[in-house]
């Protein structure tokens, strides 16, 4: 029988892995991301831009894609090497890998929360080019002026990566059983994209929320202030089904983007150990 621990990565493979699986996504996707965010604006769509200007943002977009990407996984892999160590016979359990990669979205949400604060603001028309959003965000809140939205991004990412990364692992593993070989890098980004559409359409609230208090404002000038409170105003002043807005393009361009990321990072990653 295949074990998928014929596949387990080492440190740099999976550092080199997941800069170059975020980079591919990000900018190959990055039309779809924008589409989504104005979707998501208090100011509604045609007002946060509209289908104008759809790469506007991609600047920091790139900025944070292979960093964020290479601390995620390299976290990810460390983490699920670790407690497999320390639970041998729980290595494919989906609390192992929810584990990981609730350190893996901390680890890189440090470097993704000031480069989504950045993107968004300049995909819904805020700022025009990348020095000028990193020069008013820092006049105008300071350094913290970066990091707000972080405990709401790490409130959708984690769910996400709880629901993403147990259903991955499990699609490989069973796959590889069942053809009693590891899976290819192909079928990796099969079982990633399912995993991924599925994900998103379900934590698609939490990524409304998350877009809201990183835009920083409502419709009236009104401030959002953290993730509970963001949650109930958008349901109490605009229904329930304002908090799904996006998940058509959401959905669709993770399911992509699942394909897109985990297809590169197999790849990477094996091509990687390969040659060392």
């Amino acid at each position: 029988m295949a074990d998928n621990a014929d596949n387990e990565r080492g440190f740099f493979p999976a550092l080199l892995g997941g800069a170059v699986a975020g980079t591919s996504v990000d900018v190959a996707l990055f039309p779809l991301d924008t589409i989504k965010t104005r979707l998501q604006s208090a100011h509604g769509f045609f007002k946060a831009g509209g289908f104008r200007g759809v790469y506007s943002g991609l600047s920091a977009a790139a900025a944070g894609s292979a960093p964020g990407g290479a601390l995620f996984f390299s976290t990810y892999e460390t983490s699920k090497s670790l407690i497999g160590m320390a639970a041998p016979n729980q290595k494919h359990s989906p609390l192992v890998h929810m584990a990981a990669a609730a350190s893996g979205e901390m680890a890189a949400c440090l470097v993704r929360t000031p480069t989504e604060i950045v993107k968004q603001r300049m995909q819904t028309g805020v700022y025009k080019s990348l020095p000028e959003a990193l020069n008013a965000i820092r006049a105008a809140e300071g350094v913290a002026g970066f990091y707000r939205g972080y405990w709401s991004m790490i409130a959708r990412e984690i769910p996400f990566s709880f629901i993403q990364f147990p259903l991955w692992e499990g699609l490989k593993y069973q796959w590889s059983k069942q053809q009693n070989a590891p899976v290819s890098s192909l079928q990796g980004a099969v079982c990633g994209s399912f995993a991924g559409g599925v994900a998103a359409c379900i934590t698609t609230p939490l990524d409304v929320v998350k877009t809201r208090l990183m835009l920083g404002k409502d419709a009236k000038g009104v401030p959002y202030n953290g993730t509970l409170n963001t949650l109930s105003r958008v349901y109490s002043d605009e229904g329930l089904r304002r908090l799904f807005s996006g998940v058509g393009p959401r959905t669709m361009w993770i399911s992509i983007g699942g394909f897109v990321f985990f297809g590169m990072y197999e790849k990477t990653t094996s091509t990687f150990k390969s040659i060392m």
